[in-house]
């Protein structure tokens, strides 16, 4: 084959490649992220690279802070979620990606659990280990200690058996949601109960923001971004505003139930 004739059959088929990916700069403060059309999940690799809709950026985020910590989190190629005992979930709708964080082998790490486990990670990666610390619902408490020969994980599975959403409920704060943070909890107590984690947020010229939000789930399950359910053009972001429920794809939340550390 002649090389102008080849070049005339592959030069439409690179225009057409290029035009189905681009790279964004502006959503993460100048980092590249490779967004394919080909696919509805975008493909990044930390919930920090998760594309912004056009006219919003991130919100600010500091140093070693809970929120960059949060944004940090690398998300899994394979955007199928697991059980923990390897079968994969029945609802494999809801997740948009999956953290790349290990769920462990017992039936352990559920929604209130996973909450717990990424604000422990984060504490125990910044060496604040006496911040480490988890109610049950009767106020006895369980504190981490570096010193014991208790390790990280065995620590994290007493808190598992011993707290779940209804202790987890009473030890946050009360938040408005006008005002949420990275790292907010929405957190509905009971058995059963459940709890998603604020992850990321951003923010419009015109004051708008939105939100990104974690879950686990029953059973012990990967931690994922979730979709929205509502807003399919908006998807996997939220938005904050003034309606008093908050629509998810397994569960649903009241305004007033977020909370924060």
């Amino acid at each position: 084959m002649r090389p102008n004739l080849l070049m005339t059959i592959i030069l439409p088929q690179l225009i057409l490649f290029q035009s189905l990916t681009y790279k964004n700069k502006a959503a993460t403060g100048g980092s590249d992220i490779t967004i394919s059309h080909t696919s509805e999940r975008r493909i990044t690799q930390t919930i920090g690279n998760i594309v912004t809709p056009v006219g919003f950026k991130r919100t600010t985020a500091y140093d070693r802070s809970f929120a960059m910590w949060l944004r940090s989190i690398r998300l899994k190629n394979d955007p199928t979620v697991y059980l923990y005992n390897g079968q994969l979930k029945s609802n494999q709708s809801a997740q948009f990606a999956v953290l790349d964080i290990p769920v462990g082998k017992k039936d352990l790490q559920q929604c209130a659990d996973a909450v717990m486990r990424l604000r422990a990670q984060f504490l125990y990666d910044n060496s604040r280990y006496g911040e480490i610390c988890f109610a049950d619902n009767n106020g006895k408490k369980y504190q981490y200690s570096s010193s014991s020969d208790e390790s990280f994980d065995r620590y994290l599975e007493k808190v598992y058996s011993h707290c779940g959403t209804i202790s987890l409920e009473k030890q946050l704060k009360k938040a408005n949601f006008q005002d949420m943070q990275i790292g907010d909890v929405l957190i509905t107590g009971g058995s059963p109960g459940h709890a998603v984690i604020v992850v990321d947020m951003a923010v419009n010229r015109h004051g708008k923001k939105i939100y990104l939000l974690a879950q686990s789930y029953m059973p012990a399950q990967d931690m994922h971004i979730l979709k929205n359910p509502l807003n399919k053009e908006l998807s996997p972001w939220y938005e904050v505003n003034d309606k008093p429920l908050i629509y998810t794809p397994e569960w649903l939340f009241k305004a007033e139930e977020l909370k924060k550390w």
